[in-house]
């Protein structure tokens, strides 16, 4: 297996913060490699220095020769009034210098779009939703017929079904790639390399061969030894602090070379202890009210449809202390509409919703849209002093923000400077202040690096109260629920054990719709048999009177050229596409062929 790019002793700081120093890396053919790490550790811009779009300070970049690489960035930019095929005929074109009409430049972008599921080529870029944007990106990539594909955080809000088809898609891509991501299923199903960024480790990165679950285990092997040096170093430490209180003489060869070597291990531990300091995470912790009543909130019969299409019906759910309500399904399912249901936020078709009385809810919106973008981050914090009250303590407002990772220096800047991971991070920082007997939290992982989501994945399973969570988060969903209500968008709703249970069903479910819509799309008009007329020779009639078999065996060919053109295993292998292509094309001409032919000798019996 060759090795198709590769990063020596690259090290990368941005002013005085230093990313990462001495990072080794290599990307061979076919490898599947999982980038993680803490928000701000670099993630994106090693991609970035992968790809040949950043320089490193320090460090070098090898490419083989004749390589080619392709970037996917975490935002889907298209030009204003793009269609689906011109933006992948626009790369196709800037990639092999041939123009669009080509015949072979043609083939290549009719075979991305149609691999990637674009039925309607022509369809207006800036109209399709997060997920279809998130393949047309990646059809502009692959189009390029790339050797390694870097694809910079592609499940950031996607729904479920998007998800898993990238999941399906990276698992039979015939490329290397590397994947920056925080969806810790998406990293153990895809990935067989994983490389973590932190400045916890000495050259700011861990790398283990396997998926997500052997980089925990590696990582907490090694935080485990960074104890244990720390305080191997600092027992050796104090021994030498006491020999140099004794007043050695420098002069004496021997004990100037200790007081050197006493000068390098006070200068290891303040570096070991640095590094184990960064390994601090957020710290989210939401304020229980103590309410002792065992129904909270009570749902009957609730119904909800929009523009005739019922979203779900005759729903009932009672919410307690301690039970966690995972909410999943397709977009367009209702998830958020029942969420905003049991806040009072929305009134049912149907049914009611009570609950106790002063009951204390507390909401996390998706859109963000309880933050004020224009106001500065000390008062979303604190509007009139430099302390929140938190559990009936002051706590100053510098302190509140370290807490969730926040610099002190972002305190004056307005919330919408700030990423859509820090945005996150505030939200929950503000809602931790009120006391809660329910938490509705929709989609409360966008943008947030995966020991931020450890941090909320613990709180969750430590709140004494009822929580109602929406997620595309297949781990948190799975760890934190009690009980998972499944809505598939047609006004059904069912109860699962665990995430697997529904996924089963829920794929189960779609295979049979899509044999259905199959089933029904109109077929071309098959001949119908005539009786023998005297306007057809012999030879002509034999031919009529075999015309239907024989235009179902070309159709049944050429569906089978279109399933071997579509495979993913010849996706980069531009020798074999141009022969499945040939072959396809050929069995399409004899379908047309025979329809013209069967009009032909219609045409005679009329």
């Amino acid at each position: 297996m060759g090795t198709c790019v590769t990063l020596r002793g690259v090290a990368k700081s941005f002013g005085v913060r230093r990313l990462f120093t001495d990072i080794s890396l290599t990307v061979s053919d076919q490898e599947r490699v999982g980038l993680i790490g803490p928000n701000g550790s670099g993630k994106s811009t090693l991609l970035k220095i992968l790809a040949g779009l950043e320089s490193p300070d320090a460090g070098e970049r090898t490419l083989r020769q004749g390589v080619r690489l392709a970037y996917v960035a975490q935002q889907d930019v298209f030009a204003p009034g793009a269609t689906a095929l011109g933006v992948v005929t626009e790369a196709a074109v800037a990639a092999f210098g041939r123009p669009a009409a080509d015949a072979e430049q043609l083939r290549r972008v009719a075979v991305t779009l149609g691999r990637l599921g674009f039925e309607e080529p022509q369809a207006a870029a800036d109209a399709l939703s997060g997920g279809w944007r998130k393949r047309l990106s990646i059809a502009r990539a692959l189009v390029t017929e790339p050797d390694v594909l870097l694809l910079d955080e592609p499940t950031n809000h996607l729904d479920l079904e998007s998800i898993l088809w990238l999941e399906r898609f990276l698992t039979g891509a015939p490329f290397a790639f590397v994947v920056v991501s925080h969806d810790r299923f998406f990293l153990e199903n895809v990935c067989r390399r994983t490389v973590e960024l932190s400045a916890a480790y000495p050259r700011g990165f861990l790398g283990v061969d396997g998926p997500y679950s052997a980089l925990l285990e590696a990582r907490e092997a090694f935080l485990e030894s960074q104890g244990a040096l720390e305080q191997t170093l600092a027992n050796k430490a104090r021994r030498e602090v006491e020999w140099l209180r004794r007043g050695p003489k420098a002069r004496a060869t021997k004990a100037k070379a200790r007081i050197e070597a006493a000068g390098e291990l006070f200068g290891e531990l303040a570096a070991t202890r640095e590094r184990n300091r960064e390994t601090v995470r957020a710290g989210i912790d939401f304020s229980a009210s103590g309410r002792q009543t065992k129904r909270l909130v009570v749902a009957e019969n609730l119904a909800k449809a929009y523009d005739g299409r019922p979203l779900f019906r005759n729903l009932d759910i009672v919410l307690s202390p301690g039970v966690r309500l995972g909410l999943t399904g397709p977009n367009g399912s209702g998830k958020s509409t029942l969420l905003r249901v049991l806040a009072g936020l929305e009134r049912p078709d149907a049914g009611k919703v009570s609950c106790a009385p002063g009951l204390e809810l507390v909401v996390f919106d998706q859109k963000r849209e309880q933050l004020d973008k224009e106001q500065i981050l000390r008062h979303a914090f604190a509007p009139d002093s430099d302390s929140v009250l938190y559990r009936g303590q002051p706590v100053h407002v510098v302190t509140w923000a370290r807490r969730f990772a926040l610099r002190p220096e972002q305190l004056d800047l307005p919330v919408g400077l700030l990423s859509g991971g820090e945005q996150a991070r505030v939200l929950i920082a503000r809602l931790m202040l009120r006391p809660a007997d329910v938490l509705l939290l929709d989609e409360p992982t966008n943008d947030l690096d995966i020991p931020t989501l450890e941090m909320l994945e613990e709180s969750l399973l430590e709140f004494p109260g009822a929580v109602v969570l929406i997620t595309h988060d297949r781990s948190l969903l799975d760890r934190v629920s009690t009980v998972l209500l499944g809505l598939d968008g047609a006004g059904g709703a069912a109860v699962y054990a665990d995430y697997a249970q529904w996924e089963a069903e829920y794929g189960a479910r779609r295979k049979e719709q899509a044999r259905a819509e199959k089933a029904e799309k109109p077929q071309k008009a098959k001949p119908r048999p005539q009786s023998a007329s005297k306007k057809l020779s012999f030879k002509e009639q034999r031919e009529y009177d075999g015309m239907e078999e024989a235009i179902a065996r070309a159709e049944a060919d050429l569906e089978a050229s279109r399933a071997a053109l579509e495979d993913p295993a010849v996706a980069s292998d531009g020798h074999e596409l141009s022969l499945r292509l040939q072959a396809f094309q050929a069995a399409e001409a004899a379908v047309e062929a025979l329809y013209a032919r069967w009009e032909e000798l219609e045409a005679k019996l009329a």
